[in-house]
């Protein structure tokens, strides 16, 4: 069976920028992307532009037309954020062929760096007014972060893939089940429920200096605040933890109120996040992109060392670290 992006040559990825009016000076550059496909190009003018192809059937027309209108609001709001390309008609998402796409100015830029206080100082900042224009009303098509739907949905995913021996489907479903009834315990009100980035790590923020730009929104959703944070912060390190979060902190509440009484939080997200995560690799295993990718994922001890990762990580949620 082809996979969805088997007919993405550069000749249909020109002629896609093309049908919009906007003319590659040359072929496109792929970047790394793998759920959609993301190349740059530049156009006649010299203007450098990212185009993202959506995966066929991944999203509704309506939830990827949610997360254009999110980034047009809070670039109107001066949230440092990269918002789509509108045609002359106000359009940012566009078809061609069987493809759905859309158009970006190209952001360039750097990382920020973890041991940089000004670094943190400003990407706090920037999480700070994204969070103050975000919480002003909730998404309609978008996912949200629900623990019990969300872990049924990746179990079920990973248990059919048939890549787990007997023994090791029955060790992962008992500590999959024993993190669930710990993340019982940490339900989310729905008044914690804001419009998030969603994947907000390192690879997703770029700048120079001291100023950041949030990029990549595929995967906005509803969750608490802290979603878009504790990504940031280091997995090993507990006591930088405390002292880059806060600097974060510091530029956050620059502009809004932090949550603090979501930091309890942390490792439930982490563990959901673990166990989605690998969901979503299998379930894309049939992409050439993903077998390249991740070889490791086809290794036979692969699914030993993911069932003593869930164990590790249950650890840190009988003994949560951000309360000690």
């Amino acid at each position: 069976m082809p996979h969805p992006f088997s007919t993405l040559s550069p000749d249909t990825v020109m002629s896609a920028a093309e049908s919009v009016g906007i003319w590659p000076a040359g072929e496109p550059f792929a970047l790394n992307s793998y759920e959609n496909r993301v190349l740059m190009f530049r156009d006649d003018d010299g203007e450098r532009w990212v185009v993202k192809f959506y995966r066929p059937s991944r999203w509704s027309d309506e939830t990827i037309q949610e997360e254009h209108d999110f980034l047009q609001e809070l670039a109107a709001a001066n949230v440092p954020v990269v918002a789509p390309w509108r045609d002359p008609h106000g359009q940012s998402l566009h078809t061609y062929q069987q493809f759905r796409f859309t158009l970006y100015p190209q952001c360039s830029g750097r990382a920020p760096e973890l041991d940089n206080p000004s670094h943190l100082f400003a990407l706090g900042n920037a999480l700070g007014r994204l969070h103050a224009v975000s919480s002003r009303k909730a998404f309609q098509y978008r996912p949200s972060v629900e623990w019990q739907h969300g872990i049924d949905d990746a179990v079920a995913r990973v248990i059919e893939s048939k890549r787990l021996s007997k023994h090791q489907q029955r060790a992962y479903h008992n500590v999959v089940q024993k993190i669930l009834a710990h993340l019982g315990k940490h339900p989310i009100a729905s008044d914690q429920m804001i419009r998030t980035h969603g994947d907000c790590h390192l690879g997703n923020v770029l700048g120079r200096d001291d100023s950041f730009t949030l990029v990549d929104f595929d995967d906005c959703l509803m969750a608490p605040a802290i979603q878009d944070i504790w990504m940031l912060l280091p997995v090993d390190d507990p006591s930088g933890w405390r002292a880059q979060l806060s600097e974060i902190v510091e530029g956050y509440e620059e502009e809004q109120v932090f949550p603090q009484h979501q930091l309890s939080l942390i490792e439930p997200l982490r563990a959901y996040r673990l166990i989605r995560y690998t969901a979503w690799l299998v379930s894309r295993w049939d992409d050439p992109a993903f077998p390249r990718a991740f070889p490791w994922l086809a290794e036979s001890g692969y699914w030993d060392q993911h069932i003593r990762q869930l164990e590790q990580q249950l650890l840190q949620l009988e003994k949560p670290i951000w309360l000690a």
